[in-house]
C-alpha cells in the first residue's frame, strides 16, 4: 500500500497515508487538490478492472449511493477507475469504525448500543425507502466521524462485489457470514430486513462480545441461523425483545429499519444515559504517516489529538421522565395552615392523606401498566372488520370503528385508516380505531344529449360508470347518435351499467324491380322511397333504346335511406356502318374492319386471289358491331 503513497489519481486526489485494507480493497486517506478539503478513497481489487459484469454493476451501484443523502450514512462524492482498478471517493470519518472501538476497548453498554441502533436504524430507513439494501452491515461498516456521528458505509458494494465473477481470498466471506440473515443463508431474494437482521447480530455483538449462531465453519454459522429465534442475552436488559423482534428468523414476522427506529425510540425512555463513547481516532496516524511519506498534504487537513480525547455521543432526553410527573403542584407547598389558625387544620389535613392516597393509587396504576408489554400495531388497512381482530387478537388489543367514508380503492367494509398507525407500538389491552370504508361514492350519470355513441361511453368511462349499448331504427337520428339513456338524474354505485340507446339509421329500403321502364319512371320511384339517383347509359340489343335494363344494386337490395341506386338505360344496338375495302388485300381489309368493330368470317372466290372485291354484308350497309364479314378475292 505504500507505494500508492503520492499517486494522483483522476488529476484529482493525492493519496496521502493508508488508513485500512480488506479483501476486496485498500483505503486510503487523500487530499481533494480542487477543493482542498480531506476525503477517503477506497481502491477495490484490480482484478476487478477486467471483469466487466462487475464494473456495469459498480458505476450503476456508485451513481446511486451517490445519490443517497443522510447524516448517518457515509457520502459518496465520486468514482473512477484507474489501472490499478475502479476506486470510490468517499466522505472521511475520523473516528474509526464500530470494529475498531469493539476491538480496541471495552464493550459497549445496552444504553450506547441503543444510540448506534438508533441512528442506524434511520439511515437503514432512508436507503430502504429509496429500493436500496445495504447486503453487508457489520461492524467495519459503521464508521465515526470526530464528533461521534454514526455513518453506514459502502451502500451498493456489497452487490457489486457479488456479482463480479473475481472469488475474495478463501474465508473472506466469513465476516459477512456471521451477520447473514437467513434468507441469505438459503440464497432466497433479500430485502431491507435482511439489514436489520445483520444490525440486530451487531448490536447483540457490541454489549456480549459474541456474535449469535457463531460456528467453527462458515456452513455451520449461515446453517445455524435458520429457522433459530434469537435468545436475548441479559445484558442487553430492556434492549433484548427489541432485538429480538429484529432477528426473527421470518421476514415476515422481523421488524422492518422504520418500525426498529421507533421501538429503539420508546425502549431509551427504560435505560440510564449512555456514557461517552471512546472512538479510535485516526487523525493522529494519518497526519504521522504522511508525514512520513513526504508527500507535503496541506497542513490545515489534520487535527492533532491528545490521547485522552474522546468523543461523546449525542444523548437524546427520555420520552418519560417519572420523577417530572411525581411531585406536588402549584401552590400546593402552601396547603397545611399556620399555627395560629388551629381550628381549620383537619379539613387540610384530610385533603393532604386523600391526595397522597389518590397519588399512591395513580403510581400503582403507572408502574403497573409500565409492566404491561408493548406491541408493533399491525397493519390493517385492507382487511374487513373481522380479519383486523383477528390480526391484532395475538398482542392482545381490541379494535373499535370509530366512522366511516367513502373511497375509491377499497371495498365495501375494509378498513381504510387505523390510529395508531402499522409505524407504532400499543401495549396490551389497547385499542386500535378504524374508520372503514364504504365503497367508491356514487357519481351521477352524466347528461348524454346530442353526443354520439364513442362520445357518450367515453363521458360514462371517465365517471367510473359502463355503459351497455342498444342499437335500434330511427328515422330521426343518424346511425351512431345517441337517442335515449337509462336511467336519468341519478347517482349509481361505482362500475354501474348504463342502458344508452343508438340509432342504427333509418330502416333499410328494397331496391324494387325497375326493368322495362322508363328512365323517368324508374327515377320517380325510387325518389318517392328516400333513395338518390345516377344515370348510366349503355348499348343492349335486347332492350329498346331508352328503357331501363337493370340497377345498381340490383332488384331486392336493401340499402340505407338516402343512398344513391345507379339506373342503366339501354341505348339500343350498337350499330356501325361496314367499311368499303374493294381492291384491299385480305390483310389490309381484315385490319380495316376490325378497327371499324366488326370481324372476319371467312375468304372466298380464286384460290389464287388476294385482292378483296366485295364484302358480304356489303360496304355502305349497317351490320351489327362485332358481326363477322365474309370476303370475296380474285
Amino acid at each position: 500500500m505504500a507505494d500508492h503513497v503520492g499517486r494522483v489519481l483522476g488529476g484529482r486526489y493525492r493519496l496521502l497515508a493508508p488508513i485500512g485494507t480488506g479483501a476486496s480493497a485498500q483505503v486510503f486517506v487523500a487530499e481533494d487538490v480542487t477543493l482542498r478539503r480531506q476525503v477517503a478513497v477506497k481502491i477495490l481489487h484490480a482484478a476487478l478492472a477486467e471483469d466487466e459484469s462487475f464494473l456495469r454493476r459498480f458505476r450503476a451501484e456508485a451513481q446511486q449511493a451517490a445519490a443517497l443523502n443522510h447524516p448517518n450514512i457515509m457520502r459518496v462524492f465520486d468514482w473512477g477507475e484507474s489501472d490499478d482498478g475502479p476506486y470510490l471517493v468517499l466522505e472521511h470519518l475520523g473516528g474509526g469504525s464500530l470494529r475498531d472501538v469493539l476491538d480496541g476497548g471495552p464493550l459497549l453498554s445496552a444504553s450506547q448500543a441503543l444510540l448506534v441502533g438508533l441512528e442506524a436504524a434511520r439511515a437503514l430507513d432512508y436507503a430502504h425507502r429509496r429500493r436500496l439494501v445495504h447486503r453487508d452491515i457489520k461492524p467495519a461498516n459503521l464508521l465515526f466521524d470526530d464528533e461521534g456521528r454514526l455513518c453506514i458505509a459502502d451502500f451498493g458494494l456489497a452487490r457489486a462485489l457479488a456479482e463480479a465473477a473475481w472469488t475474495e481470498p478463501a474465508g473472506a466471506i466469513l465476516g459477512t457470514a456471521r451477520y447473514a440473515s437467513p434468507e441469505q443463508a438459503q440464497g432466497r431474494s433479500v430485502d431491507g430486513k435482511a439489514d436489520v437482521y445483520a444490525l440486530a447480530l451487531v448490536l447483540v455483538e457490541a454489549v456480549t462480545g459474541r456474535v449469535p449462531f457463531s460456528a467453527d465453519t462458515t456452513i455451520a454459522t449461515l446453517m445455524a441461523r435458520v429457522g433459530a429465534t434469537l435468545e436475548a442475552p441479559p445484558e442487553l436488559g430492556p434492549l433484548g425483545p427489541v432485538l429480538q423482534r429484529a432477528a426473527a428468523p421470518d421476514p415476515e414476522q422481523r421488524l422492518d429499519a422504520r418500525r426498529l427506529a421507533t421501538a429503539l425510540d420508546e425502549v431509551a425512555a427504560e435505560l440510564p444515559a449512555p456514557a461517552p463513547l471512546q472512538l479510535v481516532r485516526t487523525d493522529r496516524m494519518v497526519a504521522a504517516a504522511a508525514a512520513a511519506a513526504d508527500v507535503g498534504a496541506t497542513p490545515t487537513v489534520f487535527l492533532g489529538l491528545n490521547d485522552s480525547d474522546v468523543t461523546e455521543l449525542g444523548v437524546r432526553a427520555g420520552v418519560y421522565d417519572g420523577e417530572q410527573d411525581v411531585g406536588v403542584g402549584p401552590g400546593e407547598a402552601g396547603l397545611l395552615p399556620a399555627a395560629a389558625r388551629p381550628s381549620r387544620r383537619w379539613p387540610w389535613f384530610v385533603a393532604v392523606i386523600v391526595f397522597l392516597l389518590l397519588l399512591g393509587a395513580a403510581t400503582a396504576y403507572v408502574v403497573a401498566r409500565a409492566r404491561v408489554p408493548s406491541h408493533p400495531v399491525p397493519a390493517l388497512r385492507g382487511l374487513t372488520i373481522a380479519e383486523a381482530k383477528a390480526a391484532v387478537q395475538d398482542e392482545d388489543f381490541t379494535v373499535k370503528v370509530s366512522g366511516q367514508r367513502f373511497d375509491e380503492e377499497l371495498k365495501e367494509g375494509a378498513v381504510i385508516d387505523q390510529d395508531p398507525s402499522s409505524l407504532g407500538t400499543l401495549r396490551e389491552g389497547s385499542t386500535v380505531t378504524v374508520v372503514v370504508s364504504q365503497g367508491p361514492a356514487p357519481r351521477p350519470v352524466p347528461p348524454l344529449a346530442d353526443l354520439d355513441r364513442a362520445a357518450a361511453e367515453k363521458a360514462l368511462a371517465d365517471v367510473g360508470l359502463v355503459p351497455k349499448v342498444v342499437t335500434q331504427i330511427n328515422e330521426e337520428k343518424p346511425k351512431g347518435a345517441v337517442v335515449d339513456w337509462s336511467p336519468k338524474n341519478a347517482s349509481l354505485p361505482k362500475g354501474s351499467e348504463v342502458t344508452v340507446i343508438v340509432s342504427d339509421g333509418p330502416a333499410p329500403i328494397e331496391v324494387p324491380d325497375l326493368d322495362g321502364r322508363t328512365f323517368e319512371d324508374a327515377k320517380a320511384v325510387l325518389t318517392a322511397k328516400g333513395l338518390e339517383v345516377a344515370r348510366l347509359e349503355r348499348f343492349d340489343s335486347d332492350v329498346e333504346k331508352g328503357l331501363v335494363i337493370s340497377t345498381t344494386p340490383g332488384t331486392g337490395a336493401r340499402i340505407p335511406k338516402g343512398e344513391t341506386v345507379t339506373i342503366i338505360v339501354s341505348k339500343g344496338p350498337d350499330i356501325v356502318d361496314v367499311p368499303d375495302v374493294g381492291g384491299k388485300t385480305v390483310e389490309e381489309a381484315t385490319d380495316i374492319l376490325r378497327a371499324a368493330g366488326l370481324g372476319v368470317s371467312g375468304v372466298g372466290g380464286k384460290p389464287r386471289g388476294n385482292r378483296v372485291i366485295f364484302t358480304d354484308p356489303q360496304a355502305g350497309t349497317k351490320a351489327k358491331r362485332g358481326t363477322a364479314v365474309f370476303l370475296y378475292v380474285r
